[in-house]
């Protein structure tokens, strides 16, 4: 089910949903992006027309981060779940191992892709990579890249390159991967080589993953957050206002 939240597609399902439309994309060969949201993209969103557009013509919008979460549901939203993409990524390379699926892995640093990669399949015994690539390469070679996944044979692709780079890279090349499952991953591959510690599971549960950041990486995330954060406390805040303000304005019913 989609649904509209602060102007922006959001997809209200679970993670066992997300992992199925997945399974048929990489078994039927039909092209699915999917694309992560969570209150830094939507706030970015707004002044970038890039990753607008990524995200409105994706085929699946997930709800990542807790604040998209209690947001939706403060709207009257009935969001399920949240489906953290890094969890996410997870999940689909489990189902990789158990039914053949090759994933392709583009992005980060040469030695984080390859020891996310390497890390993923010690965990995932049989889980066989259809390509590794790290995200350092020109304008010029782009067409080589998109190439090299498309005759790969991958059955998924995960982007972990920066925003707005990777937004333009989709819209360039989308339709000449090849590969029918595609999803940007942010900073998964980070996680997944051991780079950077994700958040207890208790400090997920209360929404404070962010904190946990800043925390491991104060001078690059503190004014992001921060930015974010007040930007989208303010949007939020004025569509309850107004939401509050047409309920009122409605006529009893008799």
């Amino acid at each position: 089910m989609r649904a509209s939240f602060l102007g922006c597609p959001i997809d209200l399902l679970s993670m066992e949903e997300t992992v199925e439309l997945a399974r048929r994309a990489m078994r039927d060969g039909r092209r699915l992006q999917h694309v992560a949201l969570n209150v830094a993209k939507l706030v970015n969103m707004r002044t970038d027309p890039t990753l607008a557009a990524d995200v409105v013509n994706s085929d699946v919008v997930g709800v990542d981060g807790m604040g998209i979460l209690w947001g939706a549901r403060a709207l009257g939203l009935p969001v399920k779940s949240r489906v953290a993409g890094v969890d996410l990524l997870n999940e689909l390379l489990a189902l990789c191992a158990r039914e053949g699926f090759k994933p392709y892995f583009l992005g980060a640093a040469p030695d984080v892709v390859r020891r996310a990669a390497a890390r993923a399949q010690a965990r995932h015994p049989g889980l066989r990579f259809a390509g590794v690539r790290d995200g350092y390469f020109s304008r010029e070679q782009e067409a080589g890249v998109v190439r090299d996944i498309r005759e790969s044979g991958a059955h998924c692709l995960f982007i972990g390159m920066p925003t707005p780079r990777k937004e333009r890279f989709l819209a360039a090349h989308r339709d000449e991967f090849g590969a029918p499952f595609v999803m940007g991953v942010g900073g998964s591959f980070d996680v997944l080589a051991g780079a950077v510690r994700r958040a207890p599971k208790a400090v997920q549960r209360l929404g404070l993953e962010w904190l946990y950041r800043v925390y491991q990486e104060p001078r690059r995330m503190a004014w992001r957050y921060a930015r974010t954060n007040a930007l989208f406390a303010g949007i939020l805040a004025q569509a309850l206002v107004r939401r509050r303000l047409g309920a009122a304005s409605e006529p009893a019913g008799g």
